[in-house]
Parts: structure tokens; sequence; C-alpha cells
């Protein structure tokens, strides 16, 4: 599974959805599962994330796994890809594909402050050491457009370059699931 590109303003629209993009999470980062399986993360009804994975399969973010299924009342689905980008500058000269994209990157920032608020709500149960290894912090920083891509490219090199190691973990040898995220931005105030 590789980089699925999302241009498409009726495909940001069905993951701008926030059941619909922690689906498509839970099926990246915990592979095929049937619906039963993803309410029981989501707190939704089967039926609720039926309806909610045959609109990700329509636009193709995920897609049936006939072959692990043991009855043909069984459906399984598993994601197309490992990623999804987008980029909200290639919306600036089509006013629909732009209010989806906006409410993707809503959504998807909600999606971000919502992990942010579990990780401090379970910081007692997470343990000193897994807390202690944590991070987050901000710079406000004066760059030029060119220093500002530079910059995302550099961190986007480092996660990578950790993804690459993520990789190699299973459950089991004392990896734990590690959200990293980065953002880098003019600021829209002075």
């Amino acid at each position: 599974m590789d980089v699925q590109r999302l241009d498409d303003a009726a495909h940001m629209r069905a993951l701008a959805h926030p059941t619909r993009l922690r689906i498509v999470g839970l099926l990246r980062s915990g592979g095929p599962q049937t619906a039963a399986m993803l309410g029981e993360q989501v707190d939704e009804a089967p039926g609720t994330i039926s309806y909610h994975c045959g609109r990700l399969a329509t636009a193709g973010f995920i897609e049936p796994a006939p072959e692990l299924g043991t009855d043909r009342r069984e459906r399984w689905w598993r994601a197309t890809a490992q990623h999804t980008s987008w980029n909200l500058a290639d919306a600036f000269d089509d006013p629909d594909r732009m209010l989806a994209a906006t409410a993707l990157d809503h959504t998807v920032a909600q999606a971000y402050a919502d992990e942010y608020r579990a990780f401090i709500d379970h910081v007692p149960a997470l343990g000193r050491e897994w807390v202690a290894a944590s991070n987050s912090g901000d710079r406000v920083l004066r760059l030029t457009v060119d220093e500002l891509r530079d910059l995302g490219a550099e961190l986007q090199g480092v996660l990578d370059r950790w993804e690459a190691v993520s990789v190699d973990h299973v459950a089991g040898d004392g990896s734990e699931r590690v959200t990293a995220v980065v953002q880098s931005y003019r600021s829209a105030r002075p």
C-alpha cells in the first residue's frame, strides 16, 4: 500500500465525515476488519458502520476483503492505501474542491485535537516512561515560502524514516501505537 492522491471533491467530502475518517484510520493501523469489529472501536452500530464502509468503498478508500470471511454474512474490509494526500493549494481554481478540501482539513484537525485530548485524559494510565518520551511543542518562525517548503520536506523525511522503523514492530515487542502530527503553515495572524 502506498499513498492515495485525493483530487476529487466528492471523494474529499466522503472522507470529511469524522466516522469515515476514523474507519479508514482503523483499517490502516489495525488491518482488515468487519463492520462489527469497527463498530466496537467507533461505538457505532454495525449497520451504521456498513453504510459508511459502502461510502468509503465507492470513493476508493477501502475495499472488500472477501477471502477473510468465514461465511457470506461476514463482510471484511481493508484500506486501499496506507496514506491519503491532498494539497489545498491545488483547489484554488475550483470553488467546489476548495470547500471540500477545507471541510476535510477541518475534520482532520478535529481528529488530531481529539487524539491529543485522549492522550492527556489517559496520561495516568499510560505510565511515566511513555509520558516522558512523548513531546509537544511549537515554534513561531519567520521564513520565506521556499524555507517553509524546505522545512516541510525535512519534517516529512523525519517521519518517513521513523515510519520505516515502525513497520518492523509487531504486537508484544514493546512497541505501542504512536501518533506523530507535523504542521507548518503561514500564520493567519500578524
